[in-house]
């Protein structure tokens, strides 16, 4: 075989030369449409509450939080993820407060809902641990989370949830069969357009540190979650935990936490075809974050992280980082 002209023939680098041409074959793309924007509530007036262990983030008031919508909303981010930070009096061994029909969320959405309409999409989380005495996401009694009593209360909260104007009902507690029990009330409630996105692969992480202190459950917390979240070792269950979610009527299904677990998104999508949702968690944001402030990465980190879920195939992502990647993305900064 007589090879003509120069070796190599094909050179792959012909299209990276030029930026243009770059974002011509670019197989992957970010967009504002991809962001979900979290955001922590807390009750009071005029309230702005620094999160120590997550640089750069807060507790709002409802009255503050407008401000945030607002911003989400002019920058086309679709959805918002509301977490609450419950009054320490509030909370109980049952986790009652979560079925209050005029609790911090239900108020905050009615509050979302009623000023911005269809805007903007709000998304609740189901789940105990923000209500609770003992800091976990159910029931416990003799030290040992119950699964179908706790449903019981998932389904009451959801409803209450969907009644506030709630449009995805996303729950994360990890109780077997739930996601059946709660669309059927759905449905039963006339509550059938409300979307249900499933925790369904939520691994008993060491990343959500952060977080638990975001929503005051981090030194409330007795034991661990590893007899209802994932085994982080495992993929194949992931796998059978989608499918029954899927099955039980879930729109939409979850992977928490995100970059550790890029191999599970691909899995999850590349088996169902199912839209994805990854969750950048607060574990993840505050690295980065901390890792930036010291100069030891450029903040460009942040873009390419996100990038990685794109790539791994999930279609939105949850990020504390939405409203400034979509600023930069407005600007096309990056």
């Amino acid at each position: 075989m007589i090879i003509t002209g120069k070796y190599p023939a094909l050179r792959l680098r012909r299209t990276r030369k030029y930026e243009w041409s770059r974002r011509l074959v670019r197989e992957n793309n970010l967009s504002t449409n991809d962001l979900i924007l979290p955001i922590f509530i807390v009750e009071g007036k005029n309230k702005k509450i620094p999160i120590a262990s997550m640089p750069d983030i807060y507790r709002y008031s409802i009255d503050r939080v407008d401000k945030i919508i607002s911003k989400a909303v002019n920058l086309k981010i679709p959805l918002v993820a509301l977490f609450p930070y419950i009054n320490q009096k509030l909370k109980n061994y049952n986790g009652s407060e979560a079925l209050n029909k005029n609790n911090l969320i239900c108020k905050t959405t009615s509050y979302i809902k009623k000023k911005y309409g269809n805007k903007i999409g709000v998304m609740c989380d189901v789940a105990l641990d923000p209500y609770t005495s003992h800091g976990h996401d159910g029931i416990m009694k003799n030290g040992e989370i119950l699964n179908d009593e706790t449903i019981d209360i998932l389904i009451k909260q959801s409803l209450a949830q969907a009644n506030a104007g709630c449009d995805i009902i996303a729950p994360s507690d990890m109780m077997d069969g739930r996601i059946k029990l709660i669309r059927n009330a759905l449905d039963k409630n006339n509550f059938k357009n409300v979307q249900l996105l499933s925790y369904a692969v939520k691994f008993a992480s060491s990343f959500y540190g952060p977080f638990r202190d975001a929503v005051g459950s981090k030194n409330l917390l007795v034991g661990d979650k590893k007899t209802y979240q994932m085994d982080y070792s495992n993929n194949d269950e992931a796998l059978r935990e989608v499918a029954l979610d899927i099955k039980e009527g879930a729109d939409m299904v979850m992977v928490k936490p995100g970059l550790p677990y890029l191999d599970v998104i691909k899995s999850v999508k590349e088996n169902f075809k199912i839209p994805v949702i990854a969750y950048q968690v607060s574990g993840e944001y505050s690295l980065i974050t901390n890792s930036i402030k010291k100069g030891l990465v450029d903040e460009k980190i942040i873009f390419e992280s996100l990038m990685s879920f794109k790539r791994a195939g999930s279609n939105a992502i949850i990020t504390y980082f939405a409203e400034k990647i979509a600023k930069k993305l407005q600007k096309n900064s990056f």
